[in-house]
C-alpha cells in the first residue's frame, strides 16, 4: 500500500513541477503516472492515448509491467478502458475483473489488481484517451478521488493536444488529435482559403491551466460571474418587458430556469474549489463544465439532459468574460474561423485583414452569417458535424467552399494540390477580369443587367472591380447590426450618402430594414418567437414602429438630394402594406420640401416578392409600385415550408424545380403586362446553372454576390437567348419530367458549350 492520499491541490502542484522539469516525453509521462499513483494512494496508474485508428495504446504506467508500454492496445469499446473511451464516462469498480467488459491483457501483469477507477481525457466532449488507477484490495473510490483523477486527466489531455506525446506512439501511428482530417460538408460560399484555426468558442490552452495565486483567480472568477449574471438578468427582464402574450409564458419560464443556473451557488462553489486546488479560473470553469457534461449526458431524466445545453452556454459565456478578448485578437497571420453556430454580427467582429474563411457546423446557404461571409468575399464550408471538437486554435486548415470540404491539419500532398488549384483560380479570375469592360449581353443581342448585392462599405470596391451595372440590393440592416446603439438620423444620412457617392452614376436600390427573425439587434426591444422567420420582422416591425421607418426614409431622402433614389420594401404580405409605406414616404418628402431641403431628382418605391400570398395579388402589386424585386431565398422557403436555416432540410428541396420556376415565371408575365421593371436577388442569382433557368423564363436583371458576376457574365455572353428561352420554357411546361431540372439544364449547357 502506498502513502496516504495527498489531495487534488498537492497533486496539481506535483504535476506542475513535473511539466516544468527538463525531461523527455516518456520520462515526463512516467514521472506523472508515479505522482498520480502516490496522490491517489493507488498501486497502479496508467495512461492510454487514442490513436487515429481508434486504438487506445498504453503510453505510460506506474505499477504494471513496463514492457507493456506501447504494446498493450485496446480498441474503442473494448475492455474497461475502451468502454470509458466509447461512453465518455468514468468507471468506478471495486471488482474490475467481474465486470462484463473486462478484457485481460496478460502482458500488463494486472492479475492481482481488483479495484479500478478510470476517467476519460476529454477535449470538447471527445475522449482523446483514458487515465486509470488500480489497487489490489477491493475498494470504492470516493467522489473526491474521481474529481482528483479528472483534474489530472485534464492536464494530460492538454499534453496530448499540444503535441507533448506525439512522438511516443508506435511507428507509423498518429494520435487522434494530430492526424489529418478531411470532412465533407456543403460549400456555402465559393472560394478556397488556407490559414490557421481560430475557434469561435475558444477553449483553455495549456499555459493557462495552473494558477499561481488562488485568491487572484477567485477574484477574477467573481468579477466574471457578476458580469455574466448581470447580462442574463438583463436578457430575462428585457424579454419579460416585451412579452405581450399574457397566456403563454413558456419561453419566460425557460429563461428563468437559465437565470437560476447562472445564480446557482453549487456551480460556482465547484469552480472555486477547483481554483483552490491549483487551477486558473478558466481551467476550473472547463473542468466543472466537463463534469456537468459527463453527469448530465448519462442522466435518465430528459429534462436534465436538455439542461446540458444551458450549462454549456453559461460556461462559454463565462469563459468569454474571463478571457476578455476576441478569439482572433493578436492573430497576425491568415486565419479561418471554426464555429458550431454564430450570428451575422459576430462574424463582423473578426479582423477582416486576416480573416480568410469560415467553417461552420450549423448553417445553410441562406443563413445570414453566410450571406455576410459572401459580402466579405470569404469561402464558407458548412454542415460539417463534429468538426469543432476535432480542431484546436492554431491548427493548419484549408476551407474549400467550392467542393464543400474542410481539411484540418492537411497532409503535404493535399496542401500541394490546393496550391495548384489556387493558382488556377487566380488565372480564372484574370479571365473574368478581362470581361469586366465587355457588355453583358447574349450572342443574339439581349442585354442582361448584372447587379451587385451589398450591405457594407467594404463591398463598394467590388462595384468597380466586378464590372456590375449597379447595386441591386443594399441590405441597410447590416449597418444596424454592427453598431452598438441605434444609428441616429445624421449617421444614417452620412452612411447612405457615402454609398451613393461611391456608386457614382450606377443605380443603388436600398432595402428598408429587414430586422427581426434571426437578425436581432441587442439594443432594440423585440419579442421571443417560436417561428421568427414567419414572425414580427422586416416591414411588419417597421409599420408597428413607424418612427424607425420614418427616420430611415428621411435619411435616404436627405442623402439622395439631387439624385435618383430607389427603395424597396421587404416581406410584404398585402398590398395595403405598400400603401402604408407610400403614405409615410410622401409625408417625409413633403416635410423635407417644406423645410427647404433639396429633394432627390426622382424617387422609386419597389416591393419585394418573397411571401407567397403576393403571387395572388400580382396585378394589384404592379399597379402600386415603380419596380418589383423577387427575393428568391424567402419566397422558396415559404413555398416549400422549409426553414432555410435548418441544416436537416438544406438539401431536401431544390429551388431549381418546375413548380418554383412556374411561380417565378408568373411574376415575369405580370410585370410584362404592366410594363413594371423586374429584378431577382437571392442565391439563384449567383449560380450560373440557375441563371440559365432564370434567363430562360424571362428575367433580365439579376443581383448577386460580387464573386458571381464574372462567371455569370461569361455564361451570358456565350448563350443564345432565344434558344435558351425555347428550351427552358418547354422544360418548365412539362407536367411529368423524367429528369430533374438541374439534370436537364446541365445536359443543355454541355450540348451548347455553355460554362456552368
Amino acid at each position: 500500500m502506498l502513502v496516504e492520499k495527498t489531495g487534488p491541490r498537492v497533486l496539481l502542484k506535483s504535476l506542475r513541477e513535473a511539466m516544468a522539469e527538463q525531461l523527455g516525453p516518456q520520462e515526463r509521462l512516467d514521472r506523472i503516472t508515479q505522482q498520480i499513483a502516490a496522490a491517489m494512494a493507488a498501486q497502479v496508474c496508467s495512461v492510454y492515448v487514442r490513436r487515429a485508428d481508434d486504438v487506445l495504446e498504453l503510453f505510460g504506467t506506474f505499477g504494471l509491467n513496463a514492457e507493456a508500454v506501447h504494446r498493450s492496445q485496446l480498441r474503442v469499446g473494448q475492455g474497461l478502458v475502451g468502454t470509458i473511451a466509447g461512453s465518455g464516462r468514468a468507471l468506478n469498480l471495486s471488482d474490475a475483473q467481474s465486470h462484463p467488459a473486462f478484457a485481460y491483457l496478460p502482458e500488463t501483469g494486472e492479475d492481482p489488481f481488483q479495484s479500478f477507477l478510470g476517467v476519460p481525457m476529454k477535449r470538447a466532449g471527445r475522449p482523446l484517451g483514458v487515465l486509470t488507477v488500480q489497487n489490489t484490495e477491493s475498494r470504492n473510490y470516493s467522489e473526491e478521488d474521481v474529481e482528483a483523477l479528472e483534474t489530472a486527466a485534464m492536464v494530460l489531455c492538454d499534453l496530448v493536444v499540444s503535441g507533448g506525446f506525439k512522438n511516443l506512439a508506435n511507428e507509423g501511428a498518429q494520435l487522434d488529435q494530430s492526424r489529418p482530417i478531411s470532412t465533407t460538408g456543403t460549400g456555402l460560399a465559393e472560394g478556397i482559403a488556407r490559414g490557421t484555426v481560430v475557434l469561435h468558442e475558444p477553449r483553455v490552452v495549456v499555459e493557462n491551466l495552473f494558477g499561481d495565486d488562488a485568491e487572484q483567480e477567485t477574484h477574477r472568477l467573481a468579477q466574471a460571474i457578476s458580469s455574466l449574471r448581470a447580462s442574463v438578468d438583463a436578457m430575462v427582464e428585457r424579454t419579460s418587458a416585451n412579452d405581450k402574450d399574457d397566456t403563454n409564458h413558456d419561453h419566460i419560464d425557460v429563461l428563468e430556469s437559465y437565470r437560476m443556473f447562472a445564480h446557482d451557488r453549487g456551480w460556482v462553489r465547484r469552480i472555486e474549489s477547483a481554483i483552490q486546488d491549483g487551477l486558473t479560473a478558466e481551467a476550473a470553469v472547463e473542468k466543472v463544465s466537463q463534469e456537468n457534461r459527463s453527469r448530465l449526458q448519462g442522466s435518465p431524466n430528459p429534462y436534465l439532459r436538455e439542461r446540458l445545453t444551458d450549462f454549456d452556454d453559461l460556461a462559454r459565456r463565462l469563459m468569454k468574460q474571463l478571457m476578455g478578448r476576441a478569439a482572433a485578437e493578436g492573430v497576425e497571420e491568415p486565419f479561418i474561423v471554426v464555429a458550431r453556430s454564430m450570428g451575422a454580427a459576430e462574424l463582423l467582429d473578426y479582423d477582416n485583414g486576416h480573416l480568410r474563411g469560415l467553417v461552420i457546423e450549423e448553417a445553410t446557404a441562406t443563413s445570414h452569417v453566410v450571406i455576410v461571409a459572401r459580402a466579405l468575399g470569404i469561402p464558407v464550408v458548412g454542415q460539417v458535424e463534429g468538426f469543432v471538437s476535432r480542431a484546436e486554435n492554431g491548427d493548419a486548415i484549408i476551407a474549400d467552399g467550392d467542393e464543400g470540404i474542410a481539411h484540418l491539419r492537411p497532409a503535404d500532398d493535399v496542401v500541394a494540390s490546393y496550391d495548384e488549384r489556387m493558382e488556377f483560380r487566380v488565372a480564372r479570375a484574370a479571365r473574368f477580369d478581362a470581361l469586366r469592360g465587355q457588355p453583358s449581353e447574349t450572342r443574339d443581342g439581349v442585354p442582361i443587367n448584372l447587379m451587385l448585392n451589398a450591405g457594407l462599405t467594404m463591398d463598394l470596391q467590388q462595384l468597380e472591380t466586378s464590372g456590375a451595372a449597379g447595386i441591386g440590393l443594399f441590405r441597410t440592416e447590416l449597418q444596424f447590426m454592427i453598431a452598438s446603439k441605434l444609428p441616429r438620423l445624421d449617421e444614417q444620412t452620412r452612411f447612405y450618402r457615402t454609398i451613393m457617392d461611391a456608386a457614382g452614376d450606377k443605380p443603388v436600390t436600398f432595402r428598408t430594414l429587414d430586422i427581426g427573425g434571426d437578425k436581432v439587434l441587442p439594443y432594440l426591444r423585440t419579442v421571443k418567437e417560436d417561428n421568427p422567420a414567419l414572425g414580427w420582422r422586416a416591414i411588419r416591425l417597421a409599420i408597428d414602429r413607424p418612427g424607425l421607418l420614418r427616420v430611415q426614409l428621411r435619411a435616404l431622402i436627405k442623402a439622395a438630394a439631387g439624385r435618383r433614389l430607389k427603395i424597396k420594401i421587404p416581406m410584404v404580405t398585402m398590398v395595403t402594406e405598400i400603401d402604408q409605406v407610400r403614405v409615410i414616404l410622401d409625408r417625409e418628402m413633403e416635410a423635407q420640401a417644406r423645410f427647404g431641403h433639396d429633394l432627390p431628382a426622382s424617387v422609386e418605391l419597389g416591393c419585394m416578392i418573397e411571401v407567397p400570398s403576393l403571387l395572388f395579388q400580382l396585378d394589384e402589386v404592379m399597379e402600386r409600385v415603380d419596380f418589383v424585386s423577387v427575393g428568391s431565398n424567402d419566397l422558396f422557403q415559404f413555398m416549400a415550408a422549409s426553414d432555410r436555416t435548418n441544416s436537416y432540410l438544406a438539401n431536401r428541396f431544390n429551388p431549381l424545380s418546375r413548380p418554383f420556376l412556374r411561380a417565378l415565371r408568373e411574376i415575369v408575365r405580370a410585370a410584362d403586362r404592366h410594363d413594371t421593371p423586374l429584378q431577382l436577388c437571392g442565391e439563384l442569382a449567383g449560380d450560373p446553372l440557375s441563371v440559365l433557368a432564370l434567363i430562360g423564363i424571362g428575367y433580365r436583371t439579376i443581383s448577386m454576390p460580387p464573386a458571381a458576376i464574372g462567371p455569370v457574365k461569361e455564361l451570358v455572353r456565350a448563350m443564345d437567348c432565344a434558344h435558351v428561352c425555347a428550351h427552358v420554357g418547354a422544360m418548365v411546361d412539362e407536367t411529368i419530367g423524367t429528369r430533374t431540372v438541374p439534370e436537364v439544364l446541365r445536359d443543355f449547357a454541355d450540348e451548347n458549350g455553355l460554362p456552368v
